[in-house]
């Protein structure tokens, strides 16, 4: 039987509801105090986590598994029309696991055109939980807040995958008959590396390096 409208406007609430209580359960949940990690900016030159805040206290870092990784160059592609509009608020920089060198080399390729750092040997990845004992990476993000004291904290965090409120592709294409299909993003027509599973992570041939 078809999904009647009201039935469609129904879940869509339901959705809407359940996507505000996860979003105030992060913004309840306790701040994670953070060590000031050094980083290296795309010049091979030491950064710390303190310096990307600039003249903010508040940060987002997008947290990139690298360059072999088409599902984190499509998120990170999307943030070129929004980084602009972020900045207004707060401090938005990009931390690929790639060298400093690849960094660089590759964001200016995808025209990436917010700041981008390297945490590859860092720890930083680890400790902020996107990349397991065993070496497996994952995408996201960490919201960071600089005190008046000059500590870090962490103020919240998230994942990303096909379908996360981070990037519209997904949305748009369940709008289609097929939705995605067999699609995925590609780098200049390359295939994606990544080959199923709910998360490009969840891939045996994706970015877990």
């Amino acid at each position: 039987m078809p999904t009647t409208e009201s039935t469609i406007q129904e879940l869509g609430m339901k959705l809407m509801e359940a996507r505000a209580n996860y979003r105030k359960a992060i913004q309840d949940a306790p701040n994670e105090p953070v060590e000031d990690w050094q980083l290296q900016n795309t010049d091979g030159s030491t950064v710390k986590l303190s310096q990307l805040f600039g003249d903010k206290t508040e940060l987002l870092v997008v947290h990139n598994m690298g360059k072999h990784c088409n599902y984190c160059s499509l998120w990170a592609d999307g943030f070129i029309g929004h980084a602009n509009h972020i900045q207004e608020r707060c401090a938005f920089v990009l931390c690929s696991n790639d060298d400093p060198q690849t960094v660089a080399d590759f964001a200016k390729e995808r025209g990436w055109n917010y700041p981008c750092v390297s945490g590859k040997n860092s720890g930083f990845t680890e400790a902020m939980g996107y990349r397991t004992p065993d070496g497996k990476t994952m995408p996201g993000v960490s919201a960071f807040h600089k005190q008046s004291d000059g500590t870090i904290v962490r103020t919240g965090k998230d994942m990303f995958g096909p379908g996360d409120d981070f990037c519209p592709v997904w949305p748009f294409m369940d709008l289609i008959q097929g939705g995605p299909a067999d699609w995925q993003p590609r780098h200049g027509g390359k295939p994606s590396c990544y080959s199923g599973g709910s998360t490009p992570s969840d891939s045996p041939s994706c970015c877990n390096g």
